[in-house]
């Protein structure tokens, strides 16, 4: 559905913010993985035909978004969802959600009732939609803003960061209302959360520094890892060759979570074991 060739963004001051990107993107759900500054949220934006590639080429659906009449065929399929959407505080998510069905040239006022109410009843917020957006928590507004993204049925959505800052509770319930969504529609997920990815994406990309340093499913980054993930007990972690990935602190003695090459040679209690999708991520990190 989406093929990512040879592109390039930079910005003025030479910043260069994407480099030689490619990337093939299809059906289900797909997760954009990367520290903060990876270049994930420009690469969404091109995609989304809201910015212009220095270089290369972005086909959605056939079109191509280096021409105009490209960017504008893909706003009749395209639901974005940026990391901060403004919204209006004294509104309520109803009258917003009409109102953005309004800008999307949704014009039959029944139509866009009925759509309104059911992505309302999607997002689960029928209790409050008629609550004014101040009142709402951090979660509520995301959600909000998952249904304002999905107005127009699109065929292809993008959702920058659709969990940062939320707590466990309401991460959850995005994540599980994105994967329901990914059932009728491309999803691709920018974030740096790697349990969100873990948990709901069939494929994803690592970028770091502008460049793709993994395309796949997350399976097939796990696979790399193995034989490089470490469970030490030990009353102290000397230093090495290795990633410190987490710490857990026993009645005895501490056991560490590390990553690395040949850690077994450094330590008489030390066990291999199968690594997450976080050790794999760390140790793709290393590698580059």
């Amino acid at each position: 559905m989406i093929a990512v060739d040879h592109l390039n963004k930079i910005y003025p001051g030479n910043v260069l913010a994407l480099r030689d990107v490619n990337l093939q993107i299809g059906a289900g759900m797909f997760g954009l993985l990367g520290p903060n500054g990876a270049g994930k949220t420009t690469l969404m934006r091109i995609v989304a035909g809201l910015l212009r590639s220095s270089s290369g080429k972005v086909t959605v659906q056939g079109h191509d978004l280096n021409t105009r009449h490209g960017r504008q065929q893909i706003k009749a399929f395209l639901g974005y969802l940026p990391q901060e959407l403004g919204l209006y505080p004294h509104l309520t998510a109803r009258e917003f959600l009409d109102y953005v069905g309004i800008l999307k040239g949704i014009k039959d006022a029944d139509a866009r009732r009925k759509q309104v109410d059911s992505l309302i009843d999607t997002v689960r917020l029928g209790d409050a939609a008629d609550r004014q957006l101040k009142t709402y928590s951090g979660g509520m507004k995301r959600r909000v803003g998952i249904a304002q993204a999905m107005l127009g049925d699109p065929q292809l959505l993008i959702v920058d960061e659709p969990t940062v800052g939320l707590d466990p509770e309401e991460r959850v319930r995005i994540r599980n209302l994105l994967g329901e969504l990914a059932r009728r529609c491309t999803v691709i997920l920018s974030t740096h959360i790697i349990e969100d990815i873990g948990l709901s994406c069939n494929a994803l990309a690592v970028i770091n520094n502008g460049s793709v340093l993994f395309q796949g499913a997350p399976a097939d980054l796990i696979r790399q890892a193995r034989g490089k993930v470490w469970s030490i007990r030990a009353a102290d972690l000397p230093t090495g060759d290795f990633t410190l990935v987490a710490t857990l602190q026993l009645a005895d003695s501490v056991q560490y979570r590390v990553v690395g090459e040949r850690v077994v040679d450094l330590f008489s209690n030390v066990e291999q074991v199968e690594p997450s999708l976080e050790d794999s991520y760390i140790n793709l990190m290393r590698r580059h």
